[in-house]
């Protein structure tokens, strides 16, 4: 059994009920339970574990015609279109697909309904709750997943537009608490370009704010990401859709092209180092398992099954292993490690092109996200202890190298192995008493 995941003392991170950190490594998979029967969800889940993920997330009642449209077993999730009367014939198949994540390591953040089933801004809906069966229908999940390895996720890509809106969410989220006793952790997945905080930050139902930055390449909607971390009370923040590899970029495939691995590389540092505290990945194919003979949904390019093995999917771990081979629960961002260029827009620069700085609270080491090879220097003092050992780590490949040793004091400049490349890098700076091994490992 996975352990049970709380928030850190320092309301910043998730840990596991004995105190130790998890870095939250989420891949997409809305149309999960809808779509896949058990042997294609047992290929994609083992191909997603042996990647390094740790969190699927998924939806219950799902978008694609979730209501009307049955499972690979033929059924469909409610009796006529009743949450008070969950199908148990397709939450067996849900059972089952929890259970294989599960027994692979995955915890799963499973939403409850999306969100055109309470609020039909756009899908086929129809809309099915009201705030009496969303508790009845959120008691009722929060009793079956007791003892499963669950976050819940409110909402699903809709904004709450009116007072009824509201008042199912808060109905949802009391009706989890009741039936799982307060088990597991409760967020909100919003609409794109905007954060649960914006509705629901500081209400004691929601654990951690959870954004959907949404389809865009460029640092201005990554920046929201600290404008989160930055609030008061103090939240966890996570950003759960960033840009999708193989996505129209700002869903105009025919004036800007399909996002690439590099793009979805950059979302995950500038939300990670932002004070995030995890990402999630997701792939355009994946998370609607398209396929021959199932209608497309915003141009897909492949078949989920070939879109498994796209680089930006199986780049994520390396992330992962940079932040967890170092302090993760004293990591803070700080953009003021780098030396402003004049003019700024080229350091820390902009667009594409944005740099970002992470490091830990005291001082043990930091970090500078380079998303091009381009020379910029660091202040040292950001840093404790008299030296400082600086690594060079591959976004792409996962390997480090040693860079040399400064005294730390003043400003370094540094030079990315790839000058003037379109190849990204992170510059990883310990005090060199620390005795901290290669990053990644």
């Amino acid at each position: 059994m996975l352990p049970i995941l709380k928030i850190s003392d320092n309301r910043r991170f998730l840990v596991t009920a004995g105190g130790a950190p998890f870095f939250y490594l989420g891949d997409t998979a809305w149309e999960l339970f809808h779509r896949l029967d058990r042997e294609e969800a047992a290929w994609y889940l083992e191909n997603r574990a042996a990647k390094g993920f740790n969190v699927i997330q998924a939806v219950a009642l799902a978008e694609l015609d979730g209501l009307n449209t049955p499972n690979a077993y033929g059924a469909l999730p409610l009796h006529d279109f009743d949450p008070a009367r969950p199908n148990e014939a397709y939450f067996e198949h849900v059972d089952w697909v929890i259970a294989k994540a599960e027994s692979l390591g995955m915890h799963v953040a499973l939403l409850p309904t999306w969100g055109d089933k309470w609020n039909k801004r756009w899908g086929v809906g129809p809309e099915v709750f009201t705030p009496e069966n969303a508790e009845v229908f959120g008691e009722w999940l929060g009793r079956r997943y007791r003892q499963s390895a669950i976050i819940w996720v409110l909402g699903g890509d809709r904004a709450p537009d009116n007072e009824t809106h509201f008042a199912i969410i808060r109905a949802m989220g009391a009706g989890l608490r009741r039936g799982d006793g307060g088990a597991h952790l409760i967020t909100f997945h919003p609409w794109g370009g905007t954060g649960s905080a914006e509705w629901f930050h500081g209400e004691r139902f929601i654990d951690f704010n959870m954004r959907q930055n949404g389809h865009e390449p460029t640092h201005a909607r990554y920046a929201k990401t600290r404008v989160d971390y930055d609030r008061t009370p103090v939240v966890p923040v996570i950003d759960s859709e960033p840009l999708y590899e193989d996505h129209p970029l700002s869903f105009a495939a025919a004036d800007h092209g399909y996002s690439i691995a590099a793009d979805v590389r950059r979302t995950f540092y500038w939300d990670v180092f932002a004070g995030a505290f995890g990402h999630a990945y997701g792939h355009h194919s994946v998370w609607q398992f398209f396929a021959d003979g199932r209608a497309p949904v915003n141009g897909p390019i492949m078949s989920w099954r070939e879109a498994l093995e796209q680089p930006g999917a199986g780049q994520m771990i390396h992330g992962r292993r940079l932040i967890e081979s170092r302090p993760m629960l004293t990591r803070v961002p700080d953009d003021d490690l780098l030396v402003p260029a004049n003019p700024p827009a080229m350091v820390p620069g902009a667009g594409r092109y944005r740099f970002a700085g992470t490091r830990d609270a005291e001082g043990r080491y930091a970090m500078i996200y380079a998303p091009a090879g381009r020379a910029f220097s660091a202040r040292m003092n950001r840093l404790a202890g008299p030296r400082v050992k600086a690594w060079w780590f591959d976004p792409r490949t996962g390997v480090s190298a040693a860079a040399g040793e400064f005294a730390n004091e003043g400003e370094v400049a540094f030079m990315p192995p790839t000058p003037g490349e379109d190849l990204d890098w992170v510059l990883v700076l310990d005090q060199v008493s620390q005795g901290y091994g290669a990053p990644g490992k």
